[in-house]
């Protein structure tokens, strides 16, 4: 990994923050791609299906419940227990998140908020380079948790370790679909697959790019682009830190890794074991060489407005230092909290904001498959205290029937 400071290392900073997508170069052929599927549904999704997923002539979309449930009574026996324990463990801290209703009541007026989970999603599991197993736990764990009825899953070429982990959780549609056709289908539903009311999930450029051109007609969780890790610390562990960078690099060619830290002595120490970890791991060694860089910082200050700046995915700091952490997808604190850990089993969602979108949100949560909706009541003496407010402001903006409206209760007695 390079290191930079000064001068080159803020212009680094300011171009890493500046980060565009490289959607728009897909966004022809992935608009082509939905066209067709909304046109031709099944007949459209099984020619790309044929073509890019692995999908045989005569194999069914949909993969069976037998099929699903004989994936998990075969699976190993360190697979199921691991997945029933870092299954709990997202559980847990799901439940620990969801939102509660409550109800308030003064002078006469009662307000609160009533939690009503969505009807349908579609969970987008990743195939290609890896089987994500985990990426199913922890798109459909929450929306059970949630309360959601219809749990759609698509995943290209689902591995036996991924119907495991449906047929664990109980999943009955898994279908063997990816790309921007199965984000259209889940849109905009074919003969085959409903429509759902919002997809997540992770995918690769033309899944992302999906996502972001039918979200005006199904809701998505965000944009989730190439993995990013921002590792800031003047106190580390040379090897430790290392091992997270080259561990979020192997993800992916276009990966973003990032070490910042006043010391120069750690930062060689931390590029030393990089090139050590990284030395047999070649997507991890591709991803370093064209986005990792060591950042040299003049003061702890300027390291947290550098954090801050580039709002990455995955961010670990020293335990002194959390307090300064504004923008991030996920962090971790201190020595003993590898990255890795949240990516499978401490229980916080993997599924993170990428590309500077942590300035505005966090991670896949329970709240994204509940709507939060308001409710009040008022009591007429609630609402004889109020009408003079209710009136004043509706003639103000010229509603008269507004006014009306509340003048009619009281002229109808």
């Amino acid at each position: 990994m390079r290191i930079l400071s000064r001068a080159a290392a803020r212009a680094r900073v300011s171009k890493i923050a500046a980060r565009g997508s490289r959607y728009a170069e897909v966004e022809p052929v992935v608009r082509r791609i939905i066209a067709d599927v909304q046109r031709q549904g099944d007949r459209a999704l099984r020619k790309y299906a044929e073509r890019w997923d692995g999908l045989q002539t005569q194999e069914s979309l949909q993969v069976s419940k037998e099929e699903i449930q004989a994936a998990w009574k075969s699976a190993a026996p360190a697979l199921k227990v691991s997945l029933r324990t870092a299954a709990a463990n997202i559980r847990r801290f799901c439940e620990w998140q969801k939102p509660v209703e409550w109800m308030r009541t003064r002078k006469g007026i009662t307000v609160g908020q009533i939690v009503r989970p969505l009807g349908s999603v579609g969970c987008y599991v990743p195939g290609g380079r890896y089987p994500l197993v985990s990426t199913l736990l922890m798109t459909v764990i929450p929306a059970q948790v949630a309360g959601v009825q219809n749990v759609r899953v698509v995943s290209p070429q689902p591995r036996a370790e991924v119907l495991a982990a449906a047929g664990m959780l109980g999943v009955c549609e898994v279908y063997r679909i990816g790309g921007a056709h199965a984000i259209a289908a889940l849109a905009y539903g074919t003969q085959s697959i409903p429509h759902v009311d919002k997809i997540v999930g992770p995918g690769n450029l033309y899944v992302t790019a999906a996502k972001k051109q039918v979200s005006f007609d199904c809701a998505i969780d965000f944009l989730a682009g190439p993995t990013e890790v921002v590792i800031v610390s003047d106190a580390g562990i040379p090897e430790f830190i290392a091992a997270d960078l080259v561990a979020q690099a192997e993800h992916d060619p276009e990966a973003l890794a990032v070490f910042i830290t006043t010391r120069e002595d750690l930062a060689h120490c931390v590029a030393s074991a990089v090139e050590q970890r990284s030395q047999r791991n070649e997507v991890a060694r591709q991803s370093l060489r064209r986005n990792g860089v060591i950042l040299l910082s003049g003061s702890r200050r300027e390291s947290f407005d550098w954090v801050n700046e580039l709002a990455a995915e995955h961010v670990t700091v020293d335990a002194a230092d959390v307090v300064f952490v504004r923008n991030a997808g996920s962090v971790f604190v201190g020595n003993y909290s590898p990255q890795a850990a949240g990516d499978y089993a401490s229980g916080p969602n993997h599924v993170l904001p990428t590309g500077g979108a942590a300035r505005f949100r966090g991670g896949l949560s329970v709240l994204d498959f509940v709507k939060l909706i308001s409710l009040q009541r008022l009591s007429r003496p609630g609402l004889r205290g109020i009408a003079p407010v209710v009136e004043s402001l509706a003639s103000a903006e010229g509603l008269r029937a507004h006014s009306e409206s509340i003048r009619a209760r009281f002229d109808h007695a």
